[in-house]
């Protein structure tokens, strides 16, 4: 699976380096201010990814899990578990953005 980040964000990226500068630097201090481990972080933002609907977050947050070490089981009862709160339609959408990224990793055979 490239780690490269999406077009998108390269993209904005590079228009406004000083505003993407401080969002990665927000999310680092948020990730080393507690004591969940890299994959129940990744995790916790999956889940809030799903409940906005966010497909785009979803794959980033999959991948990212993935790379952290979390098996495919884990990605998808973590979006299993959110049916009672966001819907079976949500919780399905999302369970399919993440069988995007599961699919590809599993294809990729630089991994």
């Amino acid at each position: 699976m490239s780690s490269k980040p999406p077009r998108h964000y390269l993209n904005i990226r590079e228009r406004h380096p000083e505003f993407i500068e401080a969002v990665e630097s927000l999310g680092l201090v948020l990730r080393q201010q507690g004591p969940l481990d890299d994959i129940s972080g990744q995790l916790v933002q999956l889940a809030s990814a799903v409940a906005i609907r966010s497909e785009g977050a979803v794959h980033s947050h999959v991948k990212r899990a993935l790379q952290y070490g979390a098996s495919t089981e884990e990605i998808r009862h973590t979006i299993i578990l959110l049916t009672s709160t966001v819907g079976f339609p949500t919780a399905m959408a999302a369970l399919s953005w993440a069988d995007d990224v599961i699919d590809e990793y599993a294809d990729d055979d630089s991994v």
